[in-house]
């Protein structure tokens, strides 16, 4: 999904920045705490005032193959006012790829609205808008 998103998004960049939580299913459903409580909160932390993240370093482990860590871009990034959202693929092999962001306060009511633990495709149709994936 990290893949395809990253493409889509590589041709169609929001004015503004944005943040995002990744959710992948192949069945009918997704649990609602497969979206952890921490990612939440971040994700409100970023639309509603700021949130602060560290880039950690990744280590060069023996046998790796290189002698050097990966570049990362910078040490570190701040978003303030940022729309966050929860973006859901219903995976299905060989049909078109639709992937659904969902503002977070969408999210959360969609969460509170409903009368499962989980969500499905057709009730995310109604918070969300599709991204269509070539």
């Amino acid at each position: 999904m990290q893949t395809f998103f990253t493409k889509w998004m590589a041709i169609n960049k929001p004015d503004d920045s944005e943040a995002y939580e990744l959710k992948i299913t192949s069945g009918n459903a997704i649990r609602f705490d497969a979206v952890k409580p921490h990612q939440i909160e971040n994700l409100l932390k970023a639309e509603e005032g700021s949130f602060f993240h560290r880039i950690i370093d990744q280590p060069v482990f023996y046998g790796s193959g290189t002698r050097f860590t990966i570049q990362k871009p910078f040490d570190c990034l701040l978003m303030s006012k940022a729309k966050s959202f929860v973006v859901v693929w219903f995976y299905v092999p060989r049909t078109r790829k639709v992937f659904y962001k969902i503002p977070v306060k969408k999210f959360l009511q969609m969460e509170k609205e409903a009368e499962r633990k989980s969500f499905t495709e057709e009730m995310v149709k109604n918070y969300s808008e599709p991204i269509y994936i070539t």
